[in-house]
């Protein structure tokens, strides 16, 4: 005992603590969440523990940020990370650098989460849902200027309503700063304040892909814009935060463009039976009032005044026929209007101008249009749009 080594409480406590450190690095560890606390400077504590132990765990602020996922008692997770120790009470704990939840994913505990959240709040509730109107001159679109769905809508809009105005406002649809810049476009297009009906969304993908549509800041701003919003991400079987909240959920891009705009046609034929109706009711009060008007001619008791009703039935038929003429000019009106909306679209058609003989370049690393030879450098790849076709190079000589 007298040759044995004797330590301060510091000395002993530092030993252990490089003992532990050097011994459990890089370490992973399954256990249940127990004692959870966020603290005021951001940093996660809690207690990892199973049927036996229990071991304090600590993720801080600059680890937890990456989280898609809010940490909750009872989750069964595995953690990621080192033993260290606390000298000052002699304590260890497992320094978390990352969190994997067992079971769900990561992105679906987070998607539940805030969805309970922001419907608990009521971003959800039907009081708040505003009307789409039904007959929009502006309609704005916010999505990738260069995906599948983009040319949907105005394919699917041109052909419907050829009247309407389409303004895009492209935006990233996927990757990091996403969700920030479609939630910046949708406050800029309430700022501009011409738009009728928004369409905000995407084609299909994973859920990493839609993640930016379940966004907290996309979310908010699909609730405060004052324009009626569309929602139109992914497929069909594809449900984001962005389609709770929006005024309306359309199952596909191309089925918003459908639920944005009525069938221009279809509108057409409907006043046409309007319009049929009224001159087929007009017609049978005019023969009723005629066939009144013979039979008080035909009393005795009358006939001096036939004179009279014949000039009133002379005023029947000429207002039947004003009537008939200006339903037929209304309709020839309407439909010259139409096609020479028609016409005007068409002659904007990139493609249109693609017959002509001209081409668009792009550049093959992020697919942006070229307008300028200094946008480009030699070795860059390219490919070039056609009428028909498309062909694909690199640049050897820029002048």
């Amino acid at each position: 005992m007298e040759t044995a080594p004797k330590y301060t409480v510091t000395e002993i406590t530092r030993l252990i603590k490089f003992a532990l450190e050097e011994s459990f690095t890089s370490i992973w560890v399954l256990g249940e969440i127990s004692d959870f606390k966020r603290h005021s400077s951001g940093h996660y504590y809690f207690t990892l523990k199973d049927a036996q132990s229990q071991l304090s765990a600590v993720m801080w602020r600059g680890k937890n940020m990456s989280l898609h996922f809010i940490p909750q008692e009872g989750m069964k997770v595995l953690a990621y990370g080192s033993i260290t120790v606390f000298e000052k009470t002699g304590r260890y704990q497992l320094d978390v650098d990352i969190l994997q939840p067992q079971g769900i994913g990561e992105l679906q505990i987070a998607f539940e989460q805030l969805k309970a959240r922001l419907q608990q709040e009521g971003l959800f509730e039907q009081k708040w849902k505003k009307n789409i109107p039904k007959y929009p001159e502006t309609i704005g679109v916010v999505t990738s200027p260069t995906g599948a769905a983009i040319q949907d809508i105005i394919s699917i809009i041109t052909r419907r309503y050829p009247s309407a105005q389409i303004i895009v406002r492209p935006v990233k649809v996927q990757g990091e700063g996403a969700a920030e810049e479609i939630a910046d476009a949708i406050d800029e297009c309430n700022e501009y304040g011409r738009f009728d009906v928004l369409i905000v969304g995407r084609g299909g993908g994973s859920i990493e892909d839609l993640w930016p549509f379940n966004e907290e800041i996309v979310a908010r701003a699909i609730f405060h814009s004052k324009i009626p919003i569309i929602s139109a991400v992914g497929h069909e079987v594809d449900f984001t935060i962005s389609d709770f909240v929006a005024d309306l959920r359309a199952p596909t891009p191309s089925a918003a463009a459908e639920l944005a705009v009525p069938d221009a046609g279809q509108e057409l034929m409907h006043i046409s039976h309007l319009l049929q109706r009224i001159v087929r009711f007009t017609n049978n009060r005019f023969q009723y009032l005629n066939e009144k008007v013979r039979l008080l001619e035909s009393s005795r008791a009358l006939r001096m005044p036939a004179d009279g009703m014949k000039q009133s039935a002379l005023q029947l038929d000429l207002l039947v026929n004003k009537l008939e003429n200006a339903y037929h000019e209304k309709i020839s009106n309407r439909i010259e209007h139409i096609n020479q909306l028609t016409n005007l679209l068409r002659s904007y058609d990139p493609m249109a101008v693609l017959q002509r003989g001209y081409s668009i370049t792009y550049r093959a690393e992020d697919d942006r249009i070229i307008r300028d030879s200094t946008q480009l450098h030699p070795g860059d790849g390219i490919w070039i749009q056609f009428a028909k076709g498309k062909v694909s190079g690199q640049i050897e000589k820029v002048n």
